[in-house]
């Protein structure tokens, strides 16, 4: 993880002109004939119990769980899509710079699993739009985990980090062994 982390490129942020509508988020999803948008893809991909899809997408039944917090729930309306780099924290890391159809493409990446992740509204607000400098997940299980999957987003997008939080995953890869970091560039 720490070679990974080592390759992001290293810049300060800047959230001049950051507004959450420059991200078109919750559209169609991958498939727009079945009625489900994004969030509700991944609400159904993560369920650790599948729900029943009904018209509308609407879901009755399943559970979720939240390796954040190690929150379990039978309510989806319960649980957050987290952006796993939230949509402000890309804005600052280079989004800024991204066309609008980039910045849909990168709000509903359903291209890698870690991109958006199920959890509870809890965590996901308490979360907000920090970095790992700032906030990390409340159960200790989930450290090496996350650390993984933020790499691995911004390394997806050619998105750049700022010192505190390369140093912040630095430290985490430290103690995370041989966990790898596996991601596809996006288009």
């Amino acid at each position: 993880m720490g070679v990974a982390v080592s390759s992001l490129p290293v810049r300060v942020e800047d959230r001049t002109g950051y507004q959450r509508t420059s991200f078109k988020h919750w559209n169609a999803g991958a498939d727009p004939a079945d009625g489900c948008n994004t969030r509700m893809e991944v609400l159904v991909a993560e369920a650790v119990q599948a729900p029943e899809v009904g018209p509308g997408c609407t879901l009755t039944g399943g559970a979720w769980w939240s390796y954040y917090d190690g929150a379990l729930t039978n309510e989806a309306r319960a649980f957050d899509i987290d952006h796993m780099v939230p949509l402000a924290e890309a804005w600052d890391s280079g989004a800024s710079g991204w066309t609008a159809a980039r910045r849909e493409a990168y709000a509903n990446d359903l291209g890698q699993e870690s991109s958006l992740v199920a959890v509870s509204a809890r965590s996901n607000r308490s979360k907000a739009d920090q970095d790992p400098s700032q906030w990390l997940p409340p159960s200790p299980d989930a450290l090496c985990r996350y650390g993984a999957e933020w790499t691995a987003t911004k390394l997806r997008w050619g998105l750049a980090v700022d010192e505190p939080e390369r140093d912040r995953l630095l430290d985490i890869a430290a103690g995370c062994g041989d966990t790898e970091v596996e991601f596809t560039p996006a288009s």
